[in-house]
């Protein structure tokens, strides 16, 4: 069939399998081309098939050598639907993997649940014995436990907060007003996003005997400029991100007789399918597009996991920041870039945003995610989904 991109809100419901594994190609010969690092070798990534995740496994694997296991909640095609890109992402980078002798098995299902931590760990033990290293890069908009579902929401705290958005389905620049969560809904919130199920992972590799002694893990997050704090730092996500770091150092205090050490990674903003859904926030990326790609310092999902792999966890100290967290935001946060950025962003109007900010970029990067716009990919050719 013919597959083409069909937009809903902040979510593509189609993707193209020719241009996913092409996606996921480019990722990879990307890395090989880089110099490599020893370490880690036996990898867990929850949350695998997409964004920071599937490139957390992609650096992994080709910088590293690694032997990966992924956890992924993705659907298969059926009937005239595609796959979600999850699912061909993970089906491509198998693939390759195979061709390159490295070892790479998915498990696809609820990582919430402990069905499939039990299904996990029981590979882990399988084929590889112990894990030196667990990526926890899960983004989910909801999750259940027992009877009980809680959704995360994107709202503020404490007050309104108004400021410019776009609505880049027919780029029209407007004010927005984002309500104040209740307090149920930051629970949830933090339920969804924050570190319980994180610990949750780490408690049950080190019940089972499936985790190395002086293994590592990292959770990812967001800090931001001011602009965007009161929708993400301060907001609702903010609450669980900052439960999220809390986690971190209560993993690490736990296990410390097993040297086991758990580190946030703050990484840069870029286009992924959580952060289409934050209101704000893609305005902002395309501006900082704009001003990181005029000075040469823009990267995507796997320059960042390449450089956390090779340049900041491992080949010497672990290089964090005065709270002990990785920072991949660096070239984000530089006075410079943040200066351009705010001043873009005060002057940004409806008749000027085409000059203000990458509108074009930002979509380029949105239709990637699924498949879509890939360099060499004929998308009039019949496709099997």
């Amino acid at each position: 069939m013919i597959v083409t991109p069909k937009v809903r809100g902040f979510i593509c419901t189609t993707a193209h399998p020719t241009g996913c594994e092409a996606a996921v190609k480019k990722q990879i010969d990307y890395v090989k081309a880089q110099p490599k690092t020893a370490e880690p070798k036996k990898v867990l990534v929850v949350g695998s098939s997409m964004g920071y995740g599937l490139a957390s496994r992609i650096a992994a694997a080709y910088s590293c050598g690694a032997a990966t296991i992924g956890v992924m909640f993705d659907r298969p095609a059926s009937g005239n639907k595609t796959a979600t890109s999850g699912w061909y992402n993970t089906k491509a980078f198998e693939k390759f993997a195979a061709v390159d002798g490295l070892y790479a098995k998915t498990i696809n299902g609820d990582a919430y649940s402990d069905e499939c931590k039990k299904e996990v760990i029981e590979l882990i033990k399988s084929d590889l014995g112990k894990v030196d290293m667990v990526v926890y890069s899960l983004a989910a908009p909801r999750r259940t436990v027992g009877d009980t579902v809680y959704s995360s929401v994107l709202k503020t705290t404490g007050e309104p907060y108004t400021n410019k958005t776009i609505d880049l389905r027919n780029n029209c620049v407007s004010e927005i007003t984002i309500e104040p969560a209740t307090e149920e809904e930051i629970t949830a919130t933090v339920k969804v996003m924050g570190g319980e199920d994180w610990e949750a992972w780490i408690d049950a590799l080190k019940a089972a005997d499936a985790i190395e002694y002086n293994a590592v893990t990292v959770a990812y997050s967001y800090i931001g400029p001011k602009i965007t704090h009161p929708m993400y730092f301060e907001g609702s996500i903010g609450r669980a991100k900052a439960h999220l770091f809390e986690t971190s150092k209560k993993i690490t205090e736990k296990y410390s007789d097993s040297g086991i050490k758990a580190y946030i990674s703050v990484n840069k903003a870029l286009v992924t399918q959580s952060s289409s859904a934050i209101p704000i926030v893609p305005l902002y990326i395309s501006i900082l597009y704009k001003v990181m790609k005029a000075k040469g310092s823009h990267e995507g999902c796997i320059e960042q996991m390449y450089r956390l792999f090779n340049r900041k966890m491992y080949g010497s100290a672990v290089q964090t920041d005065e709270n002990g967290m990785i920072r991949l935001d660096d070239l984000e946060m530089q006075k410079d870039v943040q200066d351009e950025v705010t001043e873009l962003w005060n002057k940004l109007s409806q008749d000027n945003f085409k000059e203000c900010a990458d509108l074009d970029g930002y979509w380029e990067d949105f239709y990637a995610l699924f498949g879509f716009g890939i360099d060499g990919v004929d998308y009039e050719a019949d496709v099997e989904v």
